[in-house]
Parts: structure tokens; sequence; C-alpha cells
């Protein structure tokens, strides 16, 4: 384990004691601890970058390989990822600069150098934990990441993508590069540091960004993405700001990469309800869609698997069966 992955471990304890304006009795019972992996180990990432892979589940079932989304962390999404365990060998990682993973070079901070990193994972997931069907369960900008490595043949037995944003084939529309350039500045501005982990769950549930999101998710979230800072003084974003505000300057530009017509595998794409702020799918071409299997949860944002991760599991499970993948 990298000292990174090492440092989460011992500097993160089980979620506990928060209360939230949204929280429920149900919501209340119990707060989200993530179990011990089954293993951890390193694999050597493009351009000298390591990323700290943990398996958890059941290693004779179907390999589900999941990461998440922009400035976020795969651990915060175990509400969702938890209900395959029991049936599928569940193999998650960080995306570069991100969770357990050290940060490098601001640069090499991409949606390329992600795609290379992802191959290096499924070839080392190959080698060590044999090969067999891998279905890639990703969400934003990882989504967007996975559809232009699935236009090689073989990387996937099927893909499910949580609101990937897809630029229409006609060409770039304009505002989206204003939303990428103000999303940017937007994240710059934030706040970084906090005093404990429970003052950046009443920061984030203070932003509006997660009034979906049930409390102890919140809390998971902020465990998941924090750091103790290197000064010794409280708590830091474990991927720094600038680098997630980077992404978000050019994820429109990357979009008009992918071809969907190209992508060979079965895959389902799990849209944030249309009608609501803060989602990416049909904002940017519903005939894109045509393409994938497309569903949207109603009543959900961008951070859907976040808040609603029963429903997103329940897509996930029904697509998976129809491909025959269980």
């Amino acid at each position: 384990m990298n000292e990174a992955g090492a440092a989460l471990r011992h500097t993160t304890p089980p979620p506990s004691g928060l209360s939230h304006r949204r929280e429920t009795a149900d919501e209340t019972a119990a707060r989200w601890t993530l179990p011990e992996p089954l293993a951890v180990w390193d694999v050597n990432g493009a351009n000298g970058t390591v990323l700290a892979v943990r398996r958890y589940g059941n290693p004779d079932g179907p390999r589900l390989l999941l990461t998440h989304g922009n400035g976020f962390a795969i651990d915060a999404y175990y509400p969702f990822w938890s209900r395959f365990t029991q049936q599928f060998d569940v193999c998650v990682y960080d995306l570069r600069n991100h969770g357990w993973n050290s940060v490098g070079d601001q640069r090499a901070h991409n949606v390329p150098r992600f795609t290379e990193d992802t191959e290096c994972v499924l070839r080392d997931l190959r080698r060590r934990c044999r090969d067999k069907p891998t279905v890639g369960v990703y969400h934003s900008v990882s989504a967007l990441m996975a559809l232009r490595h699935a236009c090689q043949e073989g990387r996937y037995s099927a893909l499910v993508l949580f609101d990937v944003p897809i630029c229409p084939p006609s060409g770039f529309p304009h505002d989206m590069e204003h939303v990428g350039r103000r999303t940017a500045v937007a994240v710059q501005r934030r706040k970084t540091r906090f005093r404990s982990y429970e003052d950046c769950a009443t920061y984030l549930a203070g932003t509006g960004m997660f009034d979906r999101v049930p409390s102890q998710g919140i809390d998971l979230f902020a465990r998941a993405t924090l750091r103790s800072a290197a000064d010794g003084t409280g708590y830091q974003l474990r991927c720094p700001p600038a680098y997630e505000a980077q992404i978000c300057r050019y994820i429109f530009c990357w979009s008009m990469t992918v071809d969907l017509s190209k992508v060979t595998c079965p895959t389902k794409v799990i849209g944030a309800d249309p009608t609501v702020p803060n989602s990416y799918m049909p904002s940017m071409d519903i005939r894109e869609l045509r393409r994938v299997d497309y569903d949207f949860l109603p009543d959900t944002t961008h951070l859907l698997q976040l808040e609603r991760p029963e429903a997103c599991s329940v897509l996930t499970m029904e697509f998976l069966e129809d491909c025959g993948i269980t």
C-alpha cells in the first residue's frame, strides 16, 4: 500500500455523530463504515504515478471496476457499490491525485492520462486476479474517460456510466465553454481547509449541491475527500482545487473526442433528472443517447449515486442481467 493509502486508513475513522436538517429517523440508524478490503496493492500508472487498488466482495464473481467523478473519491460511493459485493468481484481505485493516491504533477492531470492509468489497472487485474468478464462502472469525468477507452476492442464486457458529459457530433456548444470556465472559477474559490471532518460536512451541507444526499453520505464524502493538512493543523482536500478546476475547464473539449458509434461493448448510461440543475445528459444532445441504453433517475442531480444509491444499483443490476453478467 502506498503512503497516501496508509494515511487514509489510519486518519479516517468510521463516520460518526453528525446531524443535518435533511436527516430522517431511518437515516440515523447507522453510519457508513467501509470494511477492510480483501486486498490492497499499488499499480504503476502512466508517467510514474501510483494508484492504490482495493478489492472487495466475491473473488469468484464477475469483476466490477469502479472509480469516481472529478474532485471526489471512490470510498464516498460505498453506499452504492457495497450493494454488489455479495455477488461480484468489486475492485475500486481513485483517479490520479485523488483519494488514496499521492498528489503529482498538475500538467499530467487530464482525461488522456486518466485513460492511460485505467489501461494500466485493467492490465494489472488480468495478470494478478486472472482474466474474466470486467464491467466498468464510472461517473462523470471517469465515465467520459471510459467511453474513450471503450473504443478500443476488448477493454470491457460492458459499461455502466453515470451522468456522463457527451458533446453533440455537430461540434462544441459555445455555452458549454462558458459553463466549464465558470465552474472552474467557482471550484478554485471554494473552501479547502477545515478544522475537522464534521466542519467539512457542515460546510458541504450548506452549499446546496448536497441537498439530496443523506447526512451520513455527506459525512462519508468529507472523510473520503480530506487528508490531514501538511502543517498538522486540521484537514485539506485530497485533490487540490487547481487540479479539479483544470478538469472542469476542459471536460467539454474532451467530450468532443468521443464517438459512441465506436464503443465496442454493451453500454448503459444513467443520467440525472434533466429537469433539475447540475445534470449533464440530455442538456448536451439527446440524439447521441440513441446509441446506448439510456435511463435517468427523477429528482436527482449529478450526484445521483450518492443521492439514491439503491435505485442506481437496481438499474445497474437490471442491465447486467440483460447482458448475462451475473
